[in-house]
């Protein structure tokens, strides 16, 4: 049985049988290395979102040239500056960076990128190279250094499914599905361990759920009503959920949440439109509920795919590409553009350059809110200058 299967068991806490795994963790006690109360929230596009058509070359006639089905009109682009502009329904995202909160890191990738949509978000989620293959998540295993012992409310994923990302060692995320109806079992405080080292593993997990499950529902407690309107949307309830996490004192350090849909081979001006609204709506909501709560220098937001999608058009939408843009709000960044704008004269093989490796955004994040080298995790990319 592999790791992964036994987290999607244990850490969504749906009940059900808990079983035997056929390994044992190592309980090694690590220094802890948190600063502050700074926390990471990361928005996965799940699909492969075209990023060409998030943040516009508006004034590259190449653009309209390659893309005469699904180019957005120059005179439909909002919040324009330096020949790029919003999709006109990424009103929050474009009000955000008109405050100083969002900046936008173009043409990000990897060397030697992969088009599969599995493989590649392998690859984001544990920061390997395009030929390695690690069954740990990059926040997992800064995770594992980041705690003592284990936290089990580390990291959260608001999902149905466990994320490669927060795979680690330790038990130091948890999977939740519905965080309102987490219970606490009193019964299971006290733990007796047994001569049984793997029956006494899976009480640890049992334990860890309970006093995760336990903490996730003092913090919904805790958390002060919402100042802001959520829109009705299935993201927009996650990004609630983990407001009322962090206003409720649970301090996480890493949340994750993602939105599906963005695999736009065909509708995609239709299915974009309606999927970048959505998002939008969310984060935009999230934003001024911690602004609000005073919260918004604590917390990082960041938005990011897969892959990108080929500049040219299929007649209907796009093919899998590589580059794309990251957007990262809040967190006292500084709200600027980061990288030149995507060079459509210079292509691969039809696809876009990448000119930042995701992996140094990685790096900056983790040094500057959290003071972590990221050597240790075995990312040995240069920090991305001038985010914060």
């Amino acid at each position: 049985m592999n790791r992964r299967g036994f987290f999607k068991l244990t850490g969504t806490c749906t009940g059900g049988l808990l079983l035997l795994p056929d390994f044992l963790y190592s309980f090694a006690l690590q220094q802890n290395l948190t600063a502050g109360d700074n926390s990471l929230v990361f928005i996965q596009l799940n699909g492969g979102n075209d990023g060409l058509n998030a943040f516009i070359p508006y004034e590259d006639e190449l653009y309209y040239k390659y893309r005469p089905n699904i180019a957005i009109n120059k005179n439909d682009v909002i919040a324009a500056t330096n020949g790029m502009a919003f999709h006109p329904a990424l009103k929050g995202f474009a009000e955000i960076q008109q405050k100083g909160d969002l900046t936008v890191i173009q043409n990000v990738g990897y060397p030697e990128p992969n088009r599969s949509h599995f493989r590649s978000q392998e690859i984001w989620q544990t920061g390997s190279a395009s030929n390695q293959y690690l069954s740990e998540g990059w926040l997992g295993r800064f995770l594992d250094l980041q705690c003592k012992g284990h936290q089990p409310t580390a990291g959260i994923n608001l999902d149905a499914t466990d994320n490669l990302a927060l795979m680690g060692n330790e038990l130091n995320a948890i999977t939740v599905a519905k965080p309102d109806r987490f219970l606490s079992h009193k019964d299971d405080e006290n733990i007796t361990l047994s001569d049984n080292p793997q029956l006494d593993f899976v009480r640890k997990v049992a334990n860890s759920v309970t006093e995760g499950a336990e903490n996730i529902s003092a913090a919904l407690d805790k958390a002060t009503p919402a100042e802001v309107s959520y829109p009705k949307s299935g993201l927009s309830k996650n990004l609630k959920w983990i407001a009322d996490l962090i206003k409720g004192g649970l301090n996480s350090k890493v949340y994750y949440s993602s939105q599906s849909g963005y695999d736009t081979h065909n509708n995609q001006l239709g299915a974009q439109k309606n999927k970048f609204t959505e998002l939008s709506e969310a984060v935009y909501a999230f934003y001024n509920d911690l602004k609000s709560a005073g919260k918004m220098q604590q917390v990082t937001i960041v938005v990011f795919s897969e892959f990108g999608r080929r500049v040219e058009d299929n007649g209907h939408g796009t093919d899998h590409g590589t580059a794309a843009p990251m957007f990262i709000i809040g967190g006292n960044t500084k709200g600027t553009i980061i990288g030149k704008n995507p060079n459509l004269l210079n292509l691969d093989q039809g696809d876009l350059i990448y000119e930042t490796d995701f992996r140094s955004v990685y790096s900056a994040l983790l040094k500057d809110k959290f003071a972590f080298d990221p050597k240790q995790i075995g990312i040995t990319n240069p920090a991305l200058q001038g985010l914060f």
